[in-house]
Order: C-alpha cells, then sequence, then structure tokens
C-alpha cells in the first residue's frame, strides 16, 4: 500500500525505465533508418500521430476509468468491513448477559483474526502470524487444516453464537441481529474474492501497450525534419506519460496484489485491531512502519 502522499520521480521513473529503454532505442534506429532512406519515405503529417495519440488517450482513459472503479470497489468492501467488526463487537456487549466476557472476548479477537487471515489471503501470503496471536493455540491448530481459512474461522463465530443462544445468554432477537452481521462479513469476503479472482482482460493490455509504440514510430517519422538532440527528450516525455498512466491503470486494476497502489488492507486491520481490543479492554500497540519498504515494492 502506498504510505506517503508524494511520490519520488525516481520511483516512478523506475517503474517504466524499461519501456523507456526501448523507445530510446527505436527513435535511434527509426533515426538511422530516415537517414539512410530519407529519399525514400514520404512526408507523414503530424495529423496522423495527433490522431493516434488521440485514439490512445481516449483507451487510456477507459482503462483507467475501468481499473478505478474495480480499487475503488475493494476500498468500499473493506469499508464495509469495519464498520461490521465493530458493529460485531458491539452488539455482543450490548445484547449478551454480564457472565458472557469470556466469550466476547474470544469472538471478538476471532474477528480481528479473521480480517488479518482475510487480507493475507487476498493477497496470497502465507505468514498468518497476525492472525494467530488472537486465537487459543489448540483453535488456531484446527483451523490450519482447512483450506479457506477466513471461511472456517467465520464456521467458528456461528458456532460460538449458537452456544450463545442455547445457554440463553442472548435472546432471539439478538441472536437474528449478530447473526445478520456475520452475514455482511461473509457476503464482503465473497465480493472481496470475486475482484480477486475476475481478471482484467490481459488482450486488452498488450493491445494498448504495442499501440504505444506504434505511436512512437509514426511520431519519430513526422519529426525526422527536427533535430535528433530536441527529437529524442520530447519523445520520451510524451512517451514517458503515456507508459505511466497505462501502469498506474494497470497496477490499480488488481487492488488485493500487495503492491503499493494496494487497498490498504493490513492498515485497515490494524485499525480494526485496535479499535475492538480497546473496546474489550485489552492494551493495543500499533507497529511502526518502515517507510523504506514503499521504495522496495
Amino acid at each position: 500500500m502506498i504510505i506517503k502522499k508524494n511520490l519520488p520521480l525516481l520511483y516512478l521513473i523506475n517503474k517504466i525505465k524499461i519501456d523507456l529503454l526501448w523507445v530510446f532505442l527505436i527513435s535511434i534506429a527509426v533515426t538511422l533508418f530516415l537517414f539512410v532512406t530519407s529519399d525514400k519515405i514520404p512526408e507523414m503529417p503530424l495529423n496522423i500521430p495527433a490522431f493516434l495519440g488521440t485514439a490512445i488517450s481516449v483507451l487510456l482513459s477507459f482503462k483507467m476509468a475501468q481499473s478505478y472503479d474495480r480499487w475503488w470497489e475493494a476500498r468500499q468492501i473493506w469499508g464495509a468491513i469495519v464498520n461490521d467488526s465493530r458493529s460485531f463487537v458491539l452488539q455482543l456487549e450490548g445484547f449478551c448477559q454480564a457472565d458472557a466476557t469470556d466469550n466476547i472476548k474470544r469472538m471478538a479477537l476471532r474477528q480481528i483474526a479473521w480480517c488479518y487471515a482475510l487480507c493475507n489471503r487476498l493477497r496470497g501470503i502465507q505468514d498468518q502470524n497476525r492472525a494467530s496471536e488472537n486465537i487459543h493455540l489448540t483453535e488456531w491448530n484446527e483451523l490450519t487444516t482447512k483450506s479457506h481459512l477466513p471461511l472456517a474461522i467465520n464456521q467458528n463465530q456461528v458456532k460460538d453464537l449458537k452456544a450463545l443462544r442455547t445457554n440463553n445468554a442472548i435472546d432471539g432477537f439478538a441472536h437474528n441481529q449478530i447473526d445478520a452481521t456475520l452475514t455482511r462479513l461473509v457476503e464482503s469476503m465473497g465480493k472481496a474474492e470475486r475482484i480477486k479472482n475476475t481478471v482484467f482482460p490481459t488482450t486488452y493490455r498488450y493491445i494498448l501497450h504495442a499501440s504505444i509504440y506504434v505511436f512512437i514510430v509514426v511520431l519519430d517519422i513526422s519529426l525526422k525534419h527536427v533535430h535528433f538532440m530536441y527529437q529524442l527528450p520530447l519523445v520520451l516525455v510524451i512517451s514517458a506519460i503515456f507508459f505511466l498512466l497505462e501502469r498506474s491503470a494497470t497496477n490499480l486494476q488488481d487492488p488485493f496484489n500487495n503492491e503499493p497502489t494496494d487497498t490498504p488492507m493490513t492498515a485497515i486491520c490494524e485499525t480494526i485491531e485496535g479499535n475492538i481490543k480497546e473496546m474489550i479492554g485489552e492494551k493495543y500497540e500499533k507497529p511502526k512502519v518502515d517507510e523504506k519498504l514503499f521504495y522496495q515494492m
């Protein structure tokens, strides 16, 4: 996730340095080719690269809009998880009898573990240390045998909720309300998994990426009468803008890939953990973030 508001220039250039290198080589090759065959290549008006650049801009705008919609939907899903996680603990404290304190604490900590487990599953991370810290060792060992850890945690929540109702620690109305909150959490998990498992059309990216290179060649031909010392920087700047937009859209289209443009799920989970532990009287110290990791990703 992005942990700083300002993006360093070197970080941006590093993302497209390979593409810029290819643009540099292509521009040199086109210039040399035009120098050798200057009498055989007809004049190309600037209207042609202008039209092609406009078409690419439209395609980039469409891709950026679609990618941002996926990212924003993912952020809304995790916003709903924050709300429902808080509501879940508040409902437990408000509806349960006074002698159910241990049950409330166990289910509240399990909800924290569920958030971390879902975060790691979406990112494809196997390390579940932060999830296991909030669940009893015996229960955790049983959970790790399941193929879908977040769903297994939800199942244990339902079992504990059923036990509370059986022991008359909550009435029927309270049971329905808490069960509805758990259902919404499962729905949010399913929505996040839908985004994760729905692949953005790769052919669209490849065609758009190739179109930018075609545009570079056409632009070089149109600027053949411009001195190379001025032509090359101009082509590099224009291509850098296109490639940055294309790369930004590509990163946004997969909001759960553990990239700097990722949905900030870890920070959200830490917020949930801090809120819930404060509600149940547990101490919580938010871990320090190493900002150097931002540049390494």
